[in-house]
């Protein structure tokens, strides 16, 4: 007698990479990867006993995934079809791998129960007579019981129900409660910097360049002790952990909002007023005729007494600029931004207000710089970091640069 051939599953291509995904990830389950595999092979042809000897699982269980796939077909299809996400086709996908939810045991915790521990999880632990920062499983599961919400729960069934909640009292990260003392002030500062971006373009047709500026300070050359391992299949690259320091190096950087480029990079041992004069005088060196809008924070190298000095001399400004400390223009950092920043002159400034160097356009390109060459990088000396950062600035100028679309104007989103 002879067997009837089994129904072979029929994969789109998303499907089969998705398929494909889960069996080389090194984080998938192990019986994740066999119900993967066992699909796969199932829509290449191969029998349930082929399929079983090479995943080494029974023609039973072989017969059960086949099966279980070709009643999610055409959902699979329909979702495929509804949607140009990976990630829900993905989830759908993993879904059908997933073993059936099990009856069990009815729950002994009702959801106002569950309520109530989530609520503890965001308690400060203090006020609850223990002395410690946060919270873990354990000592909230502790704290429930001895409230009386439960009787008894165990930790597990407490970091189940805070992680369908998504809260996690054991993370935390920095932040800054910026104090304003002029909201009004502050209101305002953001509002003209978001309009110098909105005009940046036309500004360039009509002969101004508008240019975010900053330092990245404490850049580290880092020497990896040992090479770095390339990625294969099923492995990610892998770093050596140790290093070698050669010294840091300071990055003062211009980016042109209008292009998305960077130009004219200024990379050495120092952040001081001078270098950061020379650099200003570089950059408008390339085009001095034109105007210059630059925005940045408001660091007191970015209002010194040289950088006045040298914008009333291009801006041929001749009256008396008084004595730093004492009076005039050079008086205060007050009074010299109040000059800086004059709309009349060629060549000006736009502060951003303290604790928003979010507004600076060039830290988005800190963070690509950091991402695609610091963070990974294996530096020999700093002069290797130096030439590196300068071929990365040209590379990224050929290839990626574009202005950012600065989408936030300013102003309320409601009325």
């Amino acid at each position: 007698m002879h067997r009837l051939k089994a129904a072979s599953p029929t994969l789109s291509q998303r499907q089969e990479i998705v398929l494909e995904q889960i069996v080389r990830r090194p984080s998938s389950a192990q019986k994740e990867v066999q119900r993967a595999r066992i699909v796969l092979l199932a829509a290449k042809g191969a029998g349930n006993g082929e399929i079983g000897k090479s995943v080494k699982v029974s023609r039973r269980i072989v017969r059960k995934w086949r099966q279980r796939w070709l009643k999610m077909e055409q959902r699979l299809a329909s979702a495929e079809q509804d949607c140009d996400s990976d990630k829900v086709l993905t989830q759908l996908i993993r879904e059908s791998l997933a073993d059936d939810a099990r009856s069990g045991r009815p729950a002994d915790i009702t959801p106002e129960q569950i309520c109530q521990v989530i609520a503890i999880a965001c308690e400060n632990p203090e006020e609850c007579g223990r002395p410690i920062s946060h919270w873990t499983h354990r000592e909230l599961a502790d704290e429930v019981i001895k409230r009386r919400i439960v009787d008894q729960i165990s930790h597990r069934s407490v970091g189940r129900f805070l992680k369908e909640a998504d809260i996690k009292p054991y993370l935390s990260r920095y932040w800054l409660h910026a104090k304003y003392d002029d909201p009004e002030v502050f209101k305002g500062q953001v509002t003209t910097i978001c309009d110098t971006y909105a005009v940046a373009v036309q500004s360039q047709e009509e002969g101004t360049h508008t240019i975010s500026t900053d330092e990245m300070t404490g850049i580290q050359a880092l020497e990896r002790l040992h090479p770095t391992l390339p990625p294969k299949q099923g492995e990610i690259e892998r770093r050596e952990f140790e290093y070698i320091r050669h010294g840091t190096q300071t990055l003062i950087a211009s980016f042109e909002v209008a292009t998305g480029r960077v130009v004219g990079p200024t990379i050495g041992d120092t952040r001081t007023e001078q270098d950061f004069v020379e650099h200003i005088g570089q950059l408008v060196s390339t085009d001095p005729g034109a105007g210059w809008i630059f925005v940045m924070d408001q660091l007191n190298t970015h209002k010194s007494e040289s950088l006045v000095r040298w914008v009333a001399q291009e801006c041929k400004i001749n009256e008396d600029l008084g004595k730093k400390g004492k009076c005039g223009i050079l008086k205060s950092m007050e009074s010299r931004a109040d000059f800086l920043q004059c709309p009349s002159h060629r060549i000006r400034f736009v502060y951003t207000p303290k604790h928003a160097s979010w507004l600076n356009q060039v830290e988005i390109w800190f963070g690509i710089l950091m991402r695609k060459l610091l963070k990974r990088f294996s530096f020999i000396s700093t002069a290797h970091l130096k030439e590196r950062i300068h071929a990365f600035i040209d590379y990224f100028n050929a290839t990626m640069a574009k202005p950012f679309k600065w989408t936030y104007s300013g102003r309320s989103l409601v009325a």
